[in-house]
């Protein structure tokens, strides 16, 4: 049998059912979004008529949004749809009017591109009835659609009389588990979340009997005119606060004409935990996009919180964030080249929003320091560290250390701080997030200032020998201290340094501890594959040093004892105490060691006592 080379091409049959329960659970975030999608179509329409009849005033074209417990009713002014237009648009998924012929050229004018909005209101209701009459045919008359949840619609043509003037009516019967959404209050809390920047004006009227009410009342406040500089400032704060819930530190106005974005950037007053990213207000064309955008700008900018209107941002599919393109790529860079200005204006003009700015937001600016050599020139001398002096700006410590020392962890630092101070060191705390890195650049910034990593050489060094009979007196307790010791890979020595309370002070890195548990590993895999790598890998492993401090009542008595097991004792308990106050996580050995040559020692008391 013979196949023919061709067969007839056939239509794929949508489960209308199936594509609303898709897009109420993963394409939009809520049914909520059925009213935005609504006001988004009559936004376009109008932008359609304007563009048909240039001549024709803003003013009476508009958007009214009814509702009441048993209707919600969009009605617009727009360019509306015939008889044709209803078949092609609204009874074929995913076509969109904004593609046909004669607007085509003119899609970047409209909200919505995808086609797919009027499908959202079977998110809260089972029919849609619209009736519609185009301005692009004069005469023509009004024409009804109903769509069904079950993919069923029907049209026909009305007198003229059910739609004197051209335009769009929406109707939808709410379902009764759509309550939440379709209660009058909450359509007119909609409508104001969506629509509040919107350049058309949008009524709402409750089915009380009153008057309908605005629902955007007032431009944008960027877009208004102001008496002063100090008044618009104000107006832009005071609209920040309106939005956000908090007063900003600062408001940064924001304008970048190329893509006709306008909005404002908050500087936030209270500091934001490392990794956290608040999400920016973003408006399409006065529509509000997004209220958690985080990529507007770059990741170093959470210090603020931007609201925008723009109108060559693109939307995905569900109008709820930004598609990622070059277009949004120039934008970020452009906003964060913004924030960079707004820094090094206040650096240099206004020295106490500066330091009420870095007092909050230090980690974000040494985030963008550490890239950015214009930021670090301008700030880092006036970024907060912490320091053997305590915390301090660089510009302080440099002052009275030119040679600046540089941990490598927090641990190391506690380790060293006290000793270090009392011997005239100027240490850094390298070990918090950007700090190691930018302190190591403070000579580009004060050339007269050196900066090294600290090593535990140099602060040995910087601690007074003993005299050789001291040393000779204390040979057999250090020998039996180190023999205590040894399972710890630590040395002990004898020095005099300050301060006298201290009784010992442990040199440990992290790296060295890596190092010495790689050598276990391998001497405990000798043979096998992983102790070949290890074994690879290893270097000579440096030992740890504990340094017991002749100035210490404590310490000229331990080295005095003539019982050797109760100098063993001694010696791990001061091992232990260092540990302790070095303030790293301590191995299960280590505190094995605290607990028993505690009771040792107090065993040993209440042996004396008696």
């Amino acid at each position: 049998m013979t196949l023919p080379d061709h067969t007839p091409d056939r239509t794929f049959q949508v489960d209308l059912r199936g594509l609303v329960d898709l897009l109420s659970h993963h394409l939009y975030s809520s049914p909520r979004v059925y009213l935005r999608e609504l006001m988004q179509n009559a936004v376009d329409a109008l932008t359609a008529r304007h563009a048909l009849e240039p001549a024709s005033p803003a003013g009476p074209f508009g958007i009214r949004i009814y509702a009441d417990r048993s209707v919600v009713r969009v009605e617009d002014d727009g360019v509306g749809l015939t008889e044709a237009d209803v078949h092609t648009f609204l009874a074929t998924i995913g076509r969109s009017s904004k593609r046909a012929d004669g607007i085509a050229e003119q899609r970047g004018d409209f909200i919505g591109q995808f086609g797919i909005g009027l499908l959202s209101c079977f998110l809260v209701a089972d029919e849609i009835h619209v009736v519609s009459r185009s301005a692009r045919t004069p005469g023509a008359p009004a024409v009804e659609w109903r769509g069904r949840g079950d993919g069923s619609y029907t049209v026909r043509t009305l007198p003229a009389s059910a739609r004197p003037a051209p335009g769009t009516t929406v109707t939808l019967t709410p379902r009764a588990d759509a309550g939440e959404w379709t209660a009058p209050a909450q359509v007119q809390r909609l409508a104001r979340h969506f629509g509040s920047l919107l350049r058309h004006p949008v009524t709402f009227d409750d089915g009380s009997g009153g008057p309908a009410v605005p629902v955007n009342p007032e431009e944008a406040p960027w877009t208004r005119t102001y008496p002063t500089p100090g008044a618009r400032s104000r107006a832009l704060a005071a609209y920040g606060e309106e939005v956000f819930g908090f007063t900003p530190l600062d408001t940064l106005e924001l304008d970048l004409p190329a893509v006709g974005l306008k909005g404002i950037a908050c500087v936030l007053p209270e500091a934001v935990p490392a990794g956290r990213r608040h999400g920016h207000r973003v408006h399409v064309k006065g529509m509000l996009l997004s209220e958690q955008a985080e990529e507007i700008l770059p990741d170093w900018a959470f210090f603020v919180r931007c609201v925008v209107d723009a109108e060559s941002l693109r939307p995905t599919a569900s109008r709820e964030a930004l598609y990622e393109d070059d277009t949004l790529a120039a934008v970020r860079d452009a906003l964060a080249e913004k924030l960079r200005a707004w820094i090094a204006r206040v650096a240099a003009s206004d020295p106490d929003l500066l330091h009420r700015f870095l007092q909050a937001h230090h980690l974000s600016v040494k985030s963008l320091a550490v890239h950015d050599d214009e930021i670090l020139r301008m700030l880092l001398p006036w970024l907060p560290f912490e320091t053997t002096d305590g915390h301090c700006t660089l510009d302080e410590f440099s002052r009275t250390h030119r040679t600046v020392l540089v941990t490598s962890s927090v641990e190391e630092f506690r380790q060293v701080a006290a000793i270090a101070s009392a011997a005239g060191l100027g240490v850094v705390n390298g070990g918090y997030t950007y700090d190691r890195e930018l302190a190591h650049r403070l000579p580009e910034i004060r050339p007269e200032v050196s900066v090294a990593d600290l090593d535990p050489a140099t602060l040995t060094a910087h601690l007074d020998p003993v005299d050789r009979e001291t040393e000779l007196a204390a040979a057999a307790y250090l020998a039996l201290a180190r023999d205590a010791l040894a399972v710890f890979d630590c040395d002990v020595a004898l020095r005099a340094f300050q301060p006298a309370s201290a009784p010992a002070l442990l040199v440990d890195s992290r790296e060295a501890r890596h190092e010495r548990t790689r050598s276990r590993l391998a001497r405990e895999q000798e043979g096998g594959l992983w102790g070949d790598i290890l074994g690879a890998l290893q270097q000579e492993a440096p030992r740890a040093q504990l340094i017991l401090n002749q100035l210490n009542p404590l310490v000229r008595t331990a080295v005095a004892i003539d019982e050797p097991e109760l100098a063993r004792t001694s010696a791990e308990a001061l091992y232990g105490q260092a540990a302790l106050l070095s303030r790293r996580p301590l191995r299960p050995a280590e505190s094995s060691l605290i607990n028993r040559s505690f009771l040792d020692l107090l065993a040993h008391a209440l042996r004396k006592d008696r």
